[in-house]
């Protein structure tokens, strides 16, 4: 089956590749393989020397990649443009700390010496998704790389040229061509690669359904994961807050990425006095939100990924308004097969409704009211999942006393929830496990070895 890179705005096909067999994926997979007896000997100095030609390869280039993201999955090109930059700059800072944070950890015991030492583990796959599918694979492969790792990645498939556009760039900068390859390959392969040997942990960004079962294949082989999944991140909005703020921001994080975006801001949990201004001042910036030509720069937000998800999505919002759901702004498809949806604001959200359980991975924004900052913390947490959440409020330490509650992987109060390479990225429950980016990033694919060494045994005595 071929691997089609389609533009969700003009609805044609850009270029199709043939998927690779099992006979190349496996002949990849033992070239890579080698380069796990070479790759760790090299110097940090000399990764971090590859890592940086790589972050001013991703700036020169940022135009191109930018267009490519346009084209193949309908991000705007202004964010594209910022997506590869922050790219550059993860390869950055991976290249000045990843040396110290791998270097050994004294730890006191009763040895005359003893340490933890960070080893890499070897081949790593990441499986990585299409809403960010520059910044998806950075944020594992600069880590794991400098680790000294060597990587193996199976992209989403309506992405395939900025997979190869990204493995170009790291063979441009002058690592190793087996370190790190774009498979072709549809998802019947990935068991098959998870199932041998010579792959020692596999890291995925995408759905709950496609971390469980990642998971359970690669648990039945003893081997390490890390899962960023879904997310319904809370945006909790206090009647003490600066609503207007609030509204800006809560409209330009649902908005992410066109709406698909992990850690988009999803449900707007507010309290009843300030609820009619904060759905009032929303709908306003929303409909201030020019939609276009993922092309054009004055865009600022283009059409989903591809039309069966704006499908799926407008099945989710009108299942919920049939249970209960009152629209506040009407948005949606123009008709159905087609990939733009414009926004759409849901209230009197409810348990029951598919609003109220499911992740709406696209620009609808869900409002429900709180009737206190404990209730708001109650709702916040009725939800499977916990990757990210954000409080707004004039006073900072109940923010921070709010945000202790949470139950996710971060929690920023009155700012823009976001991921950045100086905090660890992931969450809990059906978020998945694991972290990315920070120290905690780089240590999930090495192995953290104790080394306990005692004083010599004193020389045998001479014997005449």
């Amino acid at each position: 089956m071929p691997i089609e890179s389609y533009n969700p705005h003009t609805g044609r096909v850009l270029r199709r590749f043939k998927s690779f067999s099992w006979a190349k994926t496996e002949r990849i997979l033992g070239q890579v393989h080698r380069e796990v007896a070479t790759w760790p000997a090299t110097s940090f100095a000399h990764r971090a020397g590859i890592m940086r030609r790589a972050a001013s390869l991703l700036r020169e280039r940022q135009d191109e990649l930018a267009r490519l993201m346009a084209l193949e999955m309908g991000k705007p090109v202004t964010d594209g443009r910022a997506e590869v930059l922050k790219c550059a700059a993860c390869c950055e800072y991976y290249a000045t700390h990843a040396e110290g944070f791998l270097a050994d950890e004294v730890v006191k015991t009763d040895a005359s010496r003893s340490f933890i030492s960070y080893q890499p583990l070897g081949v790593v796959l990441a499986v990585m998704p299409w809403n960010f599918p520059l910044w998806q694979v950075v944020r594992f492969a600069a880590p794991a790389l400098m680790a000294g790792n060597v990587g193996l990645l199976k992209h989403a498939s309506n992405v395939p040229q900025c997979a190869l556009a990204l493995e170009k760039i790291f063979h441009d900068a002058g690592l190793p061509a087996t370190c790190f390859r774009t498979l072709l390959i549809g998802s019947d392969l990935v068991e098959k690669l998870l199932t041998d040997d010579r792959v020692r942990a596999v890291t995925l960004t995408g759905s709950e359904g496609a971390g469980a079962s990642v998971a359970a294949i690669a648990g039945a082989q003893i081997k390490k994961t890390v899962l960023e999944l879904g997310g319904s991140d809370a945006f909790i909005v206090l009647a003490d807050a600066n609503v207007a703020l609030a509204a800006k921001t809560a409209a330009q994080s649902r908005m992410l990425n066109s709406g698909q975006s992990c850690i988009a801001a999803k449900r707007f949990i507010v309290e009843k006095p300030v609820i009619k201004e904060f759905i009032n001042q929303l709908k306003t910036h929303l409909l201030a939100m020019r939609p276009g030509d993922p092309l054009d720069d004055a865009t600022q937000y283009g059409p989903m990924a591809r039309p069966d998800l704006a499908d799926e999505l407008t099945q989710q919002v009108e299942d919920s308004v049939a249970a209960g759901a009152k629209v506040e702004l009407f948005g949606g498809q123009a008709k159905p097969g087609t990939a733009l949806f414009r926004p759409v604001i849901l209230s009197n959200i409810k348990p029951g409704q598919r609003a109220y359980a499911e992740e709406l991975f696209g620009p609808v924004a869900l409002v429900l009211e709180a009737k206190n900052a404990a209730d708001a913390v109650r709702l916040a947490n009725d939800s499977r999942f916990g990757l990210g959440a954000g409080v707004w409020t004039s006073d900072p330490k109940k923010g921070e006393a709010m945000a202790r509650q949470i139950e996710s992987g971060a929690v920023f109060v009155n700012g823009l929830v976001k991921s950045m390479p100086e905090l660890p990225f992931g969450g809990v429950k059906k978020s998945g496990y694991g972290r990315e980016l920070s120290y905690l990033g780089i240590r999930e694919f090495v192995n953290q070895k104790s080394i306990w060494i005692g004083e010599g045994a004193a020389p045998a005595a001479k014997t005449e």
